[in-house]
């Protein structure tokens, strides 16, 4: 009994977190879209790793990872080197199956969204 409990606190805790994240990135798209960006993927998942935003704005592409964190120094700390790395072999992915990707340059950018705050763009980030 005890151990189905804890796997129901712990399924209730990861839904919790994904619908977190997916209001962080909700909320982000939001912001980017204020900005002038136009949204070209949305949670772009390859067997290499996943991108939660992907966006445009003239030439430029930037691969943006959401967190959600109390603070911003938090969410920075949050995309790690090996985090990093997935992201830029699943938009290497996504770039490889576009147009003339050579035309465009990348930028690896980081949303942090904090609580009660308009969502933070960290550019060129790594």
């Amino acid at each position: 009994m005890a151990a189905k409990l804890g796997n129901k606190q712990a399924s209730d805790r990861r839904k919790k977190a994904e619908r977190r994240g997916r209001r962080a990135e909700f909320a982000a798209i939001i912001a980017l879209l204020i900005k002038g960006y136009r949204i070209s993927a949305w949670r772009y998942r390859t067997k290499l790793g996943e991108v939660d935003i992907i966006a445009r704005r003239g030439t430029l592409i930037a691969v943006i990872e959401v967190k959600a964190r109390p603070t911003v120094a938090e969410c920075v700390d949050a995309v790690t080197r090996t985090a990093q790395s997935r992201i830029a072999a699943a938009a290497d992915h996504w770039l490889a199956r576009q147009k003339a990707p050579h035309e465009h340059s990348v930028r690896y950018d980081i949303m942090a969204v904090c609580p009660w705050r308009w969502p933070e763009h960290l550019e060129d980030c790594w």
